[in-house]
């Protein structure tokens, strides 16, 4: 039987962040991985070899911003492993029905010229927006890089410049009150009154939605902080793909004495005398954590598939009921396509310029385009009708991901994972069959051939996932790749429960890591980092709160030698 420090559930991107400091930190650490490559969401492959030899396709995450908002590439030294990020510019391309169309650049000077070009209002008010949502950025950030109960964490990690920008946004009763007021309002309301054009609108709303709701939904705001990530800190990708960031982190682990094993999906975690002391794979091996299990799975599977329900039981009599009853999953999900080209696409009905393709492309012809795409998967409908769509052609930054003058191109849909009327059928009895994702892609690519006509005929080869095949892929509950929705009462210190948001789980020596914990989804890895530190907490408390405490003082008299 194999012994470790401790032993990690998943090799997704925050269980590679949070293995690499507790590595660090002179811990054994092994990394159970369920698929035939370490990442989850953050993979590159090349899934087409026979129809498209040499293609690497990004099967989910792709364009990075949270990541540069915390310390991980630089504390974990990743260049050294082989991180390289390409930042895009422009960053979004928008084009609209009438011919006209959204360019938005990492400069915000520039971007508020293309938006003059056709309401100078809205380009001051878009200035004035950005602003306030770049204020809150620093002023959060923070926040996202500590535990969320850990003040002292959280206290160390400001400065003079970030505490003048959180006065700036909260400073004072009706500043404070605006600002909860803005969190509590949806993005909806808040792009109609900033601004006035559609064309502005749609792009922003779009943006918005990645939370994983509709621009209408309230308590969502903060979804319009999007567009302003990417002026600042930026949009990028690693070269050769989001799983290069991956393949970064494994050379770390690795480097550093960890050991990742693949096609290993863990069964049971191991509980003796109400604590976590190992975990048992598919093939019945057993491997024993003499510190620490930490899972980087959502908290649902962990507790209700994973562990005896006396075990739960035991140690809160109310947990199972509450992650069965309480966590919220709205039903919505992507159905995600990957094209081969022969060539990249063309916007012929909109000046088309190469640049155009560097960012994100978006299909938003307006802020009801965008809402019904969103508000159908809830109800379990397919919006296939007149799809609006996230579309990137990495290529075009980065062609080492193609063979010579080939291109790629990457398609985001919301869907339903579970269908309305079709439960039972279909994969996973959820409704979704091959020919129904073949259709819906082919709806996909009528779509999108209306502003780029040739992605009918450049395209060599094609993949389309359904959102069954990607929650079985990517082992996401109802597919939902944030593990639970984004929604504010699941953020923060709600994520996902309370009693469990801080990392630390009611069974001891058992912890989370990953998208269901604080901060929440996307690439990060600040919930990897945040629970190592938590770890490393509970391991030599005194010594760690000390250190804390030193590294707080010593970054405050930093900050105040150096405003």
């Amino acid at each position: 039987m194999e012994r470790y420090d401790v032993v990690m559930i998943g090799a997704g991107h925050n269980g590679l962040v949070c293995a690499a400091y507790l590595l660090k930190a002179g811990y054994s650490v092994l990394l159970l991985e369920k698929r035939p490559v370490p990442g989850g969401a953050a993979t590159t492959e090349e899934v087409l070899p026979e129809d498209a030899p040499g293609f690497k396709f990004n099967l989910c995450a792709i364009d990075h911003e949270f990541i540069h908002l915390g310390p991980v590439v630089e504390e974990l030294e990743l260049t050294k492993y082989g991180l390289e990020y390409l930042f895009c510019d422009p960053v979004v391309f928008c084009p609209h029905p009438d011919g006209r169309y959204f360019l938005g650049h990492r400069s915000l000077e520039q971007t508020c010229a293309e938006i003059a070009q056709f309401s100078p209002r809205d380009a001051q008010k878009y200035a004035e927006f950005t602003d306030y949502w770049l204020r809150t950025i620093r002023a959060m950030s923070p926040m996202f890089n500590a535990p969320p109960r850990s003040l002292l964490d959280i206290a160390g990690n400001f400065n003079p410049s970030k505490l003048k920008d959180l006065v700036s946004v909260v400073g004072g009763t009706n500043k404070a009150m605006d600002f909860v007021r803005t969190m509590l309002s949806s993005a909806e309301d808040l792009l109609n009154e900033w601004f006035d054009s559609e064309i502005l609108k749609a792009p922003l709303a779009r943006l918005a939605a990645e939370m994983g709701v509709p621009p209408s939904q309230k308590n969502l705001g903060i979804g319009t902080i999007m567009m302003a990530l990417r002026h600042e800190p930026g949009m990028a990708r690693p070269k050769g793909g989001t799983g290069a960031l991956t393949q970064a982190l494994v050379n770390l682990v690795q480097a550093k004495g960890g050991t990742i094993l693949t096609d290993q999906p863990v069964k049971q975690v191991l509980i003796d005398n109400g604590r976590a002391v190992g975990v048992a794979v598919a093939n019945g091996t057993e491997y024993r954590a003499t510190k620490g299990v930490i899972s980087n799975i959502d908290a649902q599977r962990l507790f209700l598939h994973l562990m005896d329900a006396a075990d739960v039981q035991d140690a809160d009599p109310n947990l199972r009921d509450r992650l069965e009853r309480r966590i919220v999953n709205n039903n919505e999900t992507i159905l995600k396509m990957d094209l081969a080209m022969s060539e990249p696409l063309r916007f012929v009905h909109h000046n088309h310029r190469d640049e155009y393709l560097i960012g994100s492309v978006l299909i938003a012809d307006s802020v009801r385009h965008v809402e019904i795409a969103h508000a159908d998967p809830m109800l379990g409908r397919v919006p296939d009708a007149d799809p609006s769509l996230y579309v990137v052609q990495p290529t075009m930054l980065d062609p080492t991901m193609a063979p010579d003058g080939m291109h790629t191109v990457w398609i985001e849909f919301f869907a339903p994972y579970q269908i309305a009327g079709l439960e039972g059928t279909g994969h996973n009895g959820t409704g979704w069959t091959d020919e129904l994702k073949h259709k819906v892609g082919d709806r996909i690519i009528d779509k999108l051939a209306e502003y780029a006509p040739n992605v009918k005929t450049a395209t060599i080869a094609r993949r389309v996932e359904s959102p069954a095949e990607l929650g079985e892929r990517l082992g996401a509950l109802k597919g939902n790749y944030y593990h639970i929705d984004m929604t504010l009462e699941q953020m923060v210190f709600f994520r996902p429960l309370p009693e469990i948001a801080n990392y630390k789980t009611p069974i001891d020596g058992l912890f989370l890591t990953g998208a269901g914990t604080h901060p929440g989804g996307s690439i990060s890895g600040m919930p990897g980092r945040n629970c190592a530190r938590v770890f490393l907490q509970t391991q030599h408390p005194l010594t760690h709160r000390w250190q804390d405490a030193s590294a707080s003082i010593k970054s405050a008299l930093k900050s105040l030698r150096n405003p």
